[in-house]
């Protein structure tokens, strides 16, 4: 199927994007359709440098939806059309003249299942520098292969292991891999779509540390239903209800004291 992802509203002066040094990366009216539907409602949200933030809602609420416009990804959808303005550093990311693959080797994407490459450990890791042109002699790709296995928690596991199927590893450990592989290419964001919801709580805990530990480097912004989760990792929380995003702010706050009745719904467990 051909995509037909359509762009509107772009325009090339980024007069919306504020001018403060911490803010990696700017929603400014974003709105997403699949066909007539609108699955969001004028988005306004920005994502600060070394935070964490949590995306929370219910099923269908849009968190995943505006996750994949901060990478572009929903240009892979058929029919999807964004209008608005998504900034990183300043710059447009919907602009014309932006390379849509070096977007995605800034801004990185971990998935909800583990989905290793069918090639070895060692390969899984070296692919993006690879074809990035980061790392072109063995000497290279082996330390960019060890540097982010060990940013992932998982060189101990597997430094003996790299000519093996990535496939053969644990759930837990594929979805670590699969965090090696988004940082192997130096990303400055990375993006976590429910990257727990199919491991068991030992796999889970390993990721959550992982998490905090990343945000010393990296930006991160994660899609989850477990609001525990959302608690313990995140310091911004965003929560979003039928496309609209109801409120965003401190992750304290917004678990004890917020400010719409939507949230205290959602948070107290009358629905969702």
């Amino acid at each position: 199927m051909t995509a037909t992802m359509t762009v509107e509203s772009r325009s090339s002066a980024p007069a919306a994007m504020p001018a403060v040094d911490a803010v990696k990366m700017a929603s400014r009216g974003t709105e997403v359709y699949y066909g007539e539907k609108r699955a969001l409602h004028g988005i306004d949200i920005d994502v600060l440098e070394h935070e964490v933030l949590a995306l929370i809602g219910p099923s269908g609420c849009g968190k995943s939806t505006f996750l994949r416009c901060l990478n572009r990804m929903n240009d892979t959808i058929d029919v999807a059309r964004v209008t608005g303005e998504i900034f990183i550093d300043g710059k447009n990311i919907y602009d014309r003249d932006l390379d849509v693959v070096q977007l995605r080797a800034r801004v990185g994407m971990v998935f909800q299942k583990p989905n290793p490459f069918p090639k070895s450990i060692f390969d899984n890791i070296a692919y993006g520098p690879r074809i990035h042109g980061l790392a072109e002699h063995k000497d290279e790709l082996d330390a960019v292969v060890e540097k982010s296995l060990r940013g992932a928690g998982l060189w101990e596991e597997v430094k003996d292991r790299l000519p093996e199927p990535g496939t053969g590893l644990s759930g837990g450990q594929q979805q670590r891999l699969c965090i090696a592989r988004a940082i192997a290419v130096s990303p400055e964001v990375i993006l976590m779509d429910e990257p727990c919801s199919a491991l068991d709580p030992i796999a889970t805990a390993h990721v959550e540390e992982l998490i905090d530990e990343l945000r010393q480097d990296y930006t991160i912004v994660i899609v989850t239903h477990n609001m525990q989760q959302a608690a313990r990792v995140s310091q911004k929380t965003a929560f979003f209800h039928l496309g609209d995003l109801v409120e965003h702010g401190a992750t304290e706050e917004i678990f004890t004291n917020p400010r719409d009745e939507r949230t205290q719904g959602y948070i107290t467990g009358r629905y969702g």
